[in-house]
């Protein structure tokens, strides 16, 4: 082998120049290749910003709440405009290094005649121009919803994810995937559930204000209103599960699967949530049924659907259904027994408040409970000393459901993680997790709330130990070996057959190595001979 070809064998490639600054900006901030940096939450800061500004239009309205908060709106709208247009410079700044612009003779010019950077600056250049032309405030305001359209740069990216994942799906897969968790969602589900949430919470908030007199006094029409958009949302969401739960292979039937469904406690849930509504509408005439409109605070329920915690909750209390029950039942025995106690010391002493065992078992419920309202005490001497037993028994007993509840918790989430650790292993059988694998577990992770870096952390650690689990079963054990052979046969073929791997990943370098090396034995040599003979026999003519 000549010298010039040992040389370049070993020359060392040129190391890459560092990435500039303004490249690596845009990775820390921008890219949405980039995992673990903070393109995700500037986008949730940004949206959450925009709605925020469209709650603060819509409030300012309101005269009898915004005159004397008006320098507060004012600090608010220019906190905005601020972040805005930092947003909008930095993006302009870092445009050269985005991928569709790679390449671009002007790239900034092409970013700003962009659709999002038309749009981002619609959203900060009203702000602007009242500060050089005399715009109306009422004019202003309108111009300010342009700061709407900032939401389609997180809306679009996510609908051409979801036509993506559904290309030559139906219509009613397209609406299962997007009220209905699965890999068919992505970011389209997610957005839908945060809709869905957030007008819960409105709703919420608006019924627990419409009970205030003074603010239904000022806010009556605008509580009627947030209320139809409420049900009107509501309704389209039961329709659209309605519709599309027949694609869950549990309602597959027509009429039968959506029977079926309509009798589960979320459908039970979503159907009460709208239910005054409509009631109240067509009944009006015929039965005074405002009383309904405290049912609307049912529609709180509708969260529980969203929450993976609940689950958990319940999934624990099933599993320890007869702990928590054999606790129930012991302290509905001391509860009883207490009562009745309670009767007999001050029956004769206050027939008016221990006029009965029934009475006296409310007396032994809010002892035991450490509430004591004081409208029922003891004024015997044994009465008083029973009930400062009572009282110190009660701390026990009514700790020990709550005991139970929080280890089933705890249980059942540790449950929870083992079943994915669990599920990763399995998935290590072909020594490799692919998209849809990986897509299952992030949906396990999100329920668990388990973080993206521990997710990777648990993948990881599930590939080092099916590394070591091989390596354990191809382990050389001489004691084994020489009171088994046919082990030893195998053993020695395992050797053999990891010796033609390195033959083969490493090609002619290897060969130099053994012709060089000066302590190469001949066996060594020999071996390799014949394995490199193999290996070019096999080789296509």
């Amino acid at each position: 082998m000549s010298e010039t070809s040992s040389i370049a064998r070993n020359e060392t490639p040129p190391e890459a120049p560092p990435p500039s600054l303004g490249r690596r900006l845009y990775s820390f901030l921008l890219d949405p290749d980039v995992e673990g940096n903070l393109q995700k939450p500037i986008e949730h800061f940004v949206a959450t910003l925009i709605l925020l500004n469209v709650g603060s239009m819509l409030i300012e309205q309101i005269p009898e709440i915004y005159e004397p908060y008006k320098k507060w709106f004012h600090f608010f709208d220019t906190f905005s405009i601020i972040i805005f247009t930092i947003e909008y410079v930095v993006r302009f700044t870092l445009s050269p290094y985005q991928k569709d612009l790679a390449g671009k003779r002007f790239p900034r010019f092409s970013y700003a005649i962009s659709p999002f950077a038309v749009i981002d600056l619609l959203s900060i250049l009203p702000f602007y121009l009242s500060s050089f032309i005399a715009l109306d405030l009422r004019v202003l305001r309108i111009l300010r919803l342009l700061r709407l359209l900032k939401l389609f740069r997180v809306l679009i990216p996510a609908w051409k994810e979801f036509r993506q994942l559904n290309k030559g799906r139906t219509f009613r897969q397209h609406v299962h995937a997007i009220v209905w968790p699965s890999r068919f969602g992505g970011q389209m589900h997610d957005f839908f559930e945060l809709f869905i949430i957030g007008w819960v919470v409105i709703s919420v908030i608006s019924v627990l204000l419409e009970t205030v007199e003074a603010a239904h006094y000022i806010l009556a029409m605008e509580f009627a209103v947030l209320d139809s958009i409420a049900v009107a949302v509501f309704t389209t969401e039961y329709l659209m599960r309605m519709y599309s739960c027949v694609e869950d292979p549990k309602f597959k039937q027509a009429y039968a699967g959506r029977i079926r469904y309509g009798l589960t406690p979320g459908a039970i849930i979503d159907a009460l949530a709208v239910m005054p509504f409509f009631l109240e509408a067509l009944l009006h005439h015929l039965f005074d049924l405002r009383f309904l409109r405290i049912f609307r605070m049912l529609r709180l329920l509708k969260l529980t659907r969203f929450s993976d915690a609940t689950k958990l909750v319940w999934d624990g209390i099933k599993r320890e259904a007869g702990t928590i029950g054999a606790s129930f039942f012991v302290l509905l025995l001391v509860i009883i027994l207490c009562g009745s106690v309670g009767y007999l010391l001050e029956h004769a002493a206050q027939p008016d408040k221990f006029e009965s065992i029934p009475g006296a078992i409310y007396w032994s419920v809010i002892t035991l409970s450490s509430v004591g309202y004081g409208d029922i005490s003891p004024v015997t001497p044994v009465g008083r000393f029973i009930t400062s037993l009572m009282a110190l028994l009660g701390i026990a007993l009514v700790a020990i459901p709550s005991g139970i509840l929080s280890a089933a918790f705890t249980d059942q989430l540790r449950i929870e993680r083992e079943n994915i650790g669990a599920k990763i292993a399995a998935m290590m059988d072909d020594d490799n997790i692919d998209n849809d694998e990986k897509a299952l577990l992030e949906a396990d992770a999100k329920r668990l709330h388990i973080s993206e870096a521990e997710l990777a952390a648990m993948i990881k650690a599930a590939r080092r130990a099916r590394l070591m689990d091989k390596d354990v079963k191809t382990e050389f054990n001489l004691n084994a070996a020489k009171e088994d052979p046919e082990l030893a046969f195998e053993q020695f073929r395992g050797l053999v057959s990891q010796m033609k791997q390195l033959v083969y990943v490493t090609g002619e370098e290897m060969g130099d190595a053994i012709n060089t090396a000066g302590d190469a034995s001949g066996l060594e040599k020999s071996l390799y001979e014949q394995i490199a003979q193999q290996k070019a026999a096999r080789k296509p003519a």
